[in-house]
């Protein structure tokens, strides 16, 4: 009992717990955006809130509501969804060995795998803290996210694009700030990492958002043929 009670406080770090809170706020004020934007352009408050608690990938929901908006079909935007979430297969191997037993523990944390939680959950350093990490993120983003889109489609236009406030900026800077403790400690990591970065820059340009992501994701085969070789 005197273990449990000494440990069970040490998951909920303040820190984690701010770091998730400025996330959600930013998430909430996105979603929002999101679902202004697509009741302002002409369609019904369920389509945003259905595709919000369905979906739930920001970046291919954006996306895929421009297509709809500009005149593509159900399977334009299907597609465009698809291929923008294409990264989070590797997301979820990543995290399924922190996420928990059972297939209703996975099922749920499978929906719950975002750029956010990934990097939530690998910032930490032991697997208790990981899980911990993993759920409070997931479950906090995904209630605030809803919520907002909610507000947002409710509200119609009158919000506008609340993008304006620049809020959306906290996404890339808590993850960056995520990643530079391992960015810092292993040397193959940043020798992985640097040439992702610099082709997800590279396409960033002519690509969708989201996709720079997927291709960033080409660093990760520099890093398992250096640990290939050190084995």
């Amino acid at each position: 009992m005197r273990s449990a009670q000494r440990t069970t406080p040490a998951l909920l770090d303040p820190g984690l717990l701010r770091d998730v809170s400025l996330v959600c706020l930013a998430g909430g004020v996105v979603g929002v955006s999101f679902g202004a934007i697509t009741v302002a352009g002409g369609l019904p408050v369920w389509v945003p809130v259905v595709m919000s608690l369905v979906v739930y990938a920001g970046s291919a929901q954006f996306s895929a509501v421009g297509v709809l908006l500009a005149g593509g079909g159900p399977v334009a935007a299907a597609a465009t969804g698809l291929l923008l979430n294409t990264r989070t297969v590797a997301f979820s191997l990543a995290v399924a060995e922190h996420i928990g037993p059972g297939r209703l523990a996975r099922l749920v944390g499978a929906h719950l795998v975002t750029d956010e939680t990934v990097a939530f959950t690998l910032a930490q350093r032991d697997p208790a803290r990981r899980r911990a990490a993993f759920w409070i993120s997931g479950l906090g983003m995904f209630a605030v996210w809803n919520t907002g889109v909610l507000a947002g489609a409710l509200a119609g236009s009158a919000l506008g694009d609340t993008a304006r406030y620049g809020l959306d900026a906290a996404f890339p800077a808590v993850l960056a700030a995520l990643v530079l403790p391992a960015l810092r400690e292993d040397a193959g990591v940043r020798r992985a990492a640097l040439p992702g970065a610099a082709l997800a820059l590279a396409v960033t340009p002519a690509v969708p958002a989201g996709v720079p992501v997927l291709v960033a994701l080409a660093g990760l085969l520099l890093h398992g043929r250096a640990r290939g070789r050190s084995v």
